[in-house]
């Protein structure tokens, strides 16, 4: 089978963490990208009880331009973190599964000898700008004013033509999905969701957002600064409560489709931040051992299908069956998607996506690989299963997915 595979050996993921998933316009709406960077990669070094200063890669991805100074989004997460100023600083993006390919950057650069990697995936869904990219000369009297909504524009692929809902469509057609079914995938990600948060579970991998400096000796200091009347926001804002009937009455996005606002992810911003370092050093119980990853093309007109070759490479090279997969955290860009995914796969759903997915939690593009990994990780502790694999379709036609290994498992 075609595409890219890497197995790494004695690699770990120490620890991680991510801030509260909130919807489009809410807490967060106002704070850059890079200062949620600052915030996770300051508690993942916290919660490891790593000192900074043996950090020596810094791995930061962000889909949008988010803020005037995003060009330096790596360096700055970097430097006001705490690691010190000679250790290099890298951007990552592989658009949806860049928090994936944060983890297979950092694993080949432990494999290469370094000791400790910061990985941060961090996304402002909310500030992706207003866009023109044909006025620098100024505008001529009569002539087009050409201003655009980045945020809308970057979910259409002008290749095939198609927006990403549209994609979407395309393997409900081709895999026979019903509009209740997908709504039915729809409602369990939200029950599994909202069950994961009143129960507590998710509030563990979660760092509350409150107001914060950020102090850098030398430098100018930086922080965040949540809406008047708001001092903390400590847990994902979208899950709900919801039934069939109420899912039922959303409208299509395209007329006669099965896609709707209420079984695709939800539009968030967030952030996430792991540490990546080799067996036994600096955490005598990792979160996880990070085996191999893959990564595949597909058509861009079924983009979300991804997920199926990447995980079938990731099999076939690793010597592994479905069957000794104990959980799989897949994302879900869309319900058709993933119904799609799990469908080609012959993936039983008491396996897949057990604490909801980004229909009910969100999906804040460059930070969904490492919160995906994470949940992953976690269950496996949790339910003494050895295998996990996490995988995303990726926008433009791509798959990729990671194997990671429970590192208590008996």
């Amino acid at each position: 089978m075609k595409g890219q595979y890497a197995a790494f050996t004695d690699v770990a993921i120490m620890a991680a963490v991510r801030t509260p998933w909130v919807d489009l316009g809410g807490a967060l709406a106002q704070v850059s990208p890079i200062d949620l960077g600052i915030k996770v990669g300051r508690e993942v070094l916290a919660r490891a009880g790593v000192d900074p200063h043996a950090v020596d890669s810094v791995l930061a991805g962000s889909m949008a331009q988010a803020s005037f100074d995003a060009y330096l989004l790596p360096r700055h997460i970097g430097l006001y973190s705490g690691v010190p100023q000679h250790v290099p600083a890298l951007g990552v993006q592989r658009i949806c599964a860049t928090g994936f390919e944060l983890l297979h950057q950092a694993a080949g650069q432990v494999q290469g000898g370094a000791q400790l990697a910061l990985c941060v995936g961090t996304e402002s869904m909310s500030r992706n700008p207003i866009a023109a990219y044909t006025h620098r000369d100024g505008f001529r009297l009569g002539g087009e004013v050409a201003f655009k909504d980045f945020l809308w524009e970057a979910l259409h692929d002008p290749a095939p033509g198609l927006d990403m809902i549209a994609t979407a469509e395309n393997l409900a057609k081709e895999y026979g999905l019903s509009r209740e079914a997908v709504d039915r995938y729809a409602l369990l990600s939200h029950q599994r969701g909202l069950a994961a948060q009143q129960c507590g579970w998710l509030a563990e991998e979660i760092v509350a957002v409150g107001n914060q400096v950020f102090e850098l000796d030398g430098y100018q200091p930086r922080g965040i600064q949540l809406p008047r009347r708001i001092n903390e926001v400590s847990q994902d804002s979208h899950p709900r409560a919801s039934d069939l009937i109420a899912l039922s009455r959303l409208h299509a996005v395209h007329a006669g489709g099965v896609q709707t606002a209420g079984n695709s992810c939800a539009v968030v911003d967030g952030a996430a931040a792991a540490l990546v370092g080799p067996v036994s050093s600096h955490s005598p119980s990792p979160l996880a051992h990070l085996l191999a990853s893959a990564v595949v093309g597909v058509a861009p007109q079924t983009m979300g299908i991804g997920p199926v070759p990447a995980i079938r490479l990731l099999l076939q090279r690793s010597g592994l069956t479905l069957g000794d997969i104990g959980r799989f955290e897949i994302n879900e860009a869309q319900g058709a998607q993933v119904l799609a995914v799990a469908q080609a796969l012959e993936l039983d759903h008491e396996r897949l996506n057990a604490r909801g997915g980004s229909i009910a939690l969100g999906h804040p593009l460059a930070a969904t690989g490492l919160r995906l990994v994470m949940t992953l990780a976690r269950q496996l502790r949790e339910h003494n299963l050895r295998y996990g694999i996490a995988a995303a379709c990726v926008g433009g036609g791509q798959g990729m997915a990671v194997l990671i290994e429970n590192p208590l498992h008996h």
